[in-house]
C-alpha cells in the first residue's frame, strides 16, 4: 500500500515528494557546500527550485580548489536555505495521468528562464470543488554554468525546449501536445504572426522545435501557478541593419604587439581622416572590442562599422540583448557588459561588416581598413630596398649562379657576374667549368636518368646522400640517409617519383645495392628500364657525379647561414637554388620549368 520509498522519494497515490531531507546549514568548507548543493540539484525538478532561488549557494562553490578550502554561508545564502526548507514543505510532483497529453510551458525572468512538464484536466463540473485541475510532473532547468560567453534570450528558449523535448520522450515515450511559449513584448502581448517570425530568424528555436507537429501557444493556462510568476520580456526589434545605411563609416583595428586600439573615419564635410588611437592592454581582439565600445560611446547617430576581427564581429551579432555569463577576464567582461548595454539602449540604427585582412582591392573600404591597419601597426614598415639590393640580399642568403640573378631581378649579365665573382663564398668554393661529356641523355623529362651515392661527412649519421639528376632537363633530386643498403635507394626513389614522375629508364652504378633481386622486382613493379654503367669506371656516370659537386659546393657557400640547421633542411635549400634558382645564359628559364615542359627562353 502507498506510500512507496524508492531512490530517497516516498511515492503516494497522487504525488511524489522527498524523503525527510535534512538541510545541513552548518557549511565549513567547499565539499560541505557541495554535498548540500548536490542534494538540492537532486530534488529540485520536483519542487521547481529555481536556478535564481539557489544562486547564491552556487556562488560559493567559486574560489579555492582544495576541498577543505573554508567556506561560509552568506545573508543571501541564508535566504536561499530559507526559501528551499518552505518550497519542501509545500510543493510537491504529481504522478502522470496516462489518459492525459503532456504539455510544457516556460516561465520566470530573464536570465534564469525555467520551465514546467505538467497536465490538465478538463475543467468539468464534476470535477470542481474535488481535486486540483493540475498534475506538475517535472520542473526544467537551465544549467547554472552557460556555454557561452554572450546568449540570447532566443537561445535560452530554445535549451529549455530542447531539455524538455528529451526529458518527456525519457518519462513517456512521447512529444507534448502543447508547447506554451508566453513571451511579452516591451509594446504589449506577442501575436502569433510575430511568433512564426521569431521562429523563422532564430536557428536555434528551428532546431530545438524540429519535427515538433503540435500546438504551439502564446498564453498561458488559466492557473494561478503560473499567473503567479511573471513570463519574460523580449524586445523584437533590433537597431542592427542588415543594409549598409548612407551615413558616416568607421573603421576599426587593433595590434596585440603594439597594443594600440584604433578607429578612424573620413569627415563627410572636411572629407578629411580623422583618428581615435588608443592603448589598451590585452589581446587584438580585447583592443578592437574597445575600439567598437568608443565608435558606440561617440556616436549616437546611425553609421556602418567595417571591422576586419572575426571574433568582434561574432560578439556583434550576438550582443542585441545578450545575456553575458562571467568571465575571469576582468576587461573583457566589462567591454562586453558595456557593450550590450550600449546596444540595448541605442534608438538610432547601425550596420556592421566585416572585411578580410590586409585586402589589396582598390576602393573606399579597403582605403579605410589600410588606413586602420597603418594606425594599429607598431612601427612604420622599413621600405624595400633597391631591385640591385634585393638580388644581392637573395644572392647572400642561396648563392644562386649569374644567370640566375638576371631571370630573378632582372638586372645585367655585368651585374650579376660581378655580383658573383666578388662573392667571397662563391670564390672560395668555386670550381673549373667542365664540358657536358659523352654521356648518353634523354630526348625528355623522364626518359633517362641518372642516380648514385656520395658521402657528406658534416650531416653525421645522415652523411650517404642519395643523388638523382635527369639527363634531359638537370633537374636535381637528392635525400639523406644512414646507410647505403637497397631499402636506402629504393625510399629515394620513391620519393624522387613524387617530386619529379616516373622516369623510363635508370642507370646505375655496379654497387650491390643496385643490382641486387629486390632492387630489380621493385624497378619491374614501376615500369623503370634499368641500366649500369662500367664497373670501376666513374666516368659512365658523369652527370650525377658532377651533380655531386655542384650540390657539395652549394652546401659549402651556404654553411655560414644554415649552420644550426639539420641536415634535412640544409639539403632542401641547396635543392631548391639548384633546381628553381640557377639557371644558364642560353635557356635562362630554371631547371625544373625546363624538366616539366616549359619552352626554353
Amino acid at each position: 500500500m502507498p506510500p512507496w520509498r524508492y531512490l530517497e522519494l516516498e511515492i503516494g497515490k497522487r504525488t511524489i515528494v522527498p524523503q525527510k531531507l535534512e538541510i545541513k546549514a552548518k557549511i565549513e568548507t567547499l565539499a560541505d557546500v557541495h554535498q548540500l548543493c548536490g542534494a538540492l540539484n537532486w530534488v529540485r525538478p520536483l519542487l521547481g527550485l529555481t536556478t535564481e532561488d539557489l544562486a547564491p549557494l552556487f556562488n560559493l562553490l567559486k574560489g579555492g580548489v582544495e576541498l577543505s578550502s573554508p567556506r561560509e554561508l552568506t545573508p543571501e545564502a541564508k535566504d536561499a536555505l530559507g526559501k528551499v526548507q518552505h518550497l519542501i514543505s509545500t510543493r510537491q510532483a504529481h504522478k502522470c495521468d496516462p489518459d492525459l497529453p503532456f504539455k510544457f510551458i516556460i516561465m520566470g525572468n530573464l536570465p534564469h528562464l525555467h520551465g514546467v512538464i505538467f497536465q490538465w484536466k478538463n475543467n468539468t463540473k464534476k470535477d470542481q470543488g474535488r481535486e486540483d485541475l493540475l498534475l506538475l510532473i517535472e520542473w526544467v532547468f537551465l544549467s547554472h554554468h552557460k556555454s557561452k560567453r554572450m546568449t540570447r534570450p532566443q537561445e535560452l528558449v530554445a535549451q529549455l525546449i530542447r531539455k524538455a523535448r528529451v526529458q518527456i520522450r525519457e518519462l513517456a515515450g512521447c512529444d507534448f501536445e502543447c508547447i506554451h511559449i508566453p513571451i511579452r513584448l516591451r509594446s504589449g502581448q506577442i501575436t502569433k504572426a510575430m511568433l512564426e517570425h521569431l521562429l523563422q530568424e532564430n536557428e536555434a528555436l528551428q532546431f530545438a522545435l524540429d519535427s515538433f507537429t503540435r500546438q504551439i501557444s502564446i498564453h498561458r493556462p488559466a492557473h494561478k501557478i503560473f499567473n503567479q510568476d511573471a513570463n519574460f520580456t523580449l524586445s523584437l526589434k533590433s537597431v542592427r541593419s542588415r543594409k549598409p545605411l548612407e551615413c558616416l563609416t568607421i573603421f576599426t583595428d587593433a595590434s596585440g604587439r603594439s597594443h594600440k586600439s584604433v578607429m578612424t573615419l573620413k569627415d563627410p564635410q572636411a572629407q578629411q581622416w580623422e583618428a581615435d588611437v588608443a592603448e589598451v592592454e590585452g589581446s587584438p581582439q580585447v583592443a578592437e572590442l574597445a575600439a567598437v565600445v568608443r565608435a558606440f560611446e561617440r556616436f549616437p547617430e546611425p553609421f556602418n562599422l567595417v571591422m576586419d576581427s572575426t571574433y568582434v564581429a561574432g560578439v556583434m551579432s550576438r550582443e542585441d540583448q545578450a545575456i553575458l555569463q562571467e568571465v575571469s577576464n576582468t576587461a573583457l567582461f566589462e567591454l562586453l557588459s558595456k557593450l550590450v548595454k550600449l546596444v540595448s539602449h541605442r534608438e538610432q540604427p547601425f550596420f556592421v561588416m566585416h572585411t578580410r585582412l590586409h585586402t589589396d582591392l582598390p576602393g573606399y573600404i579597403a582605403e579605410g581598413n589600410r588606413r586602420a591597419d597603418a594606425l594599429a601597426a607598431p612601427a612604420a614598415m622599413a621600405p624595400l630596398p633597391n631591385i640591385f639590393q634585393q638580388a644581392k640580399l637573395s644572392h647572400n642568403l642561396f648563392h644562386q649562379n649569374a644567370p640566375g640573378l638576371v631571370l630573378r631581378f632582372h638586372i645585367t649579365r655585368e651585374q650579376a657576374k660581378a655580383m658573383v665573382a666578388t662573392c667571397p663564398s662563391c670564390n672560395q668554393n668555386a670550381l673549373p667549368t667542365l664540358s657536358a661529356g659523352v654521356n648518353p641523355r634523354g630526348l625528355k623529362s623522364c626518359e633517362l636518368w641518372q642516380t648514385d651515392v656520395t658521402h657528406i661527412p658534416q650531416f653525421g649519421r645522415s652523411k650517404y646522400v642519395r643523388v638523382s639528376v635527369g639527363t634531359f632537363s638537370g633537374a636535381v633530386f637528392a635525400s639523406a640517409h644512414t646507410g647505403e643498403k637497397t631499402s636506402d635507394v629504393i625510399k629515394h626513389l620513391i620519393q624522387t617519383f613524387c617530386f619529379m614522375g616516373i622516369l623510363r629508364e635508370l642507370k646505375t652504378d655496379n654497387g650491390p645495392a643496385c643490382r641486387s633481386r629486390e632492387f630489380s622486382s621493385f624497378l619491374q613493379q614501376w615500369g623503370v628500364g634499368h641500366k649500369t654503367g662500367i664497373p670501376h669506371s666513374p666516368t659512365g656516370q658523369a652527370v650525377v657525379e658532377r651533380t655531386h659537386r655542384e650540390i657539395k659546393r652549394v652546401l659549402n657557400q651556404q654553411q655560414p647561414v644554415l649552420k644550426t640547421e639539420t641536415p634535412q633542411t640544409r639539403l632542401a635549400r641547396a635543392l631548391f637554388t639548384l633546381n628553381f634558382l640557377n639557371s644558364t645564359f642560353e635557356f635562362l628559364n630554371p631547371l625544373i620549368v625546363h624538366h616539366f615542359g616549359a619552352n626554353p627562353q
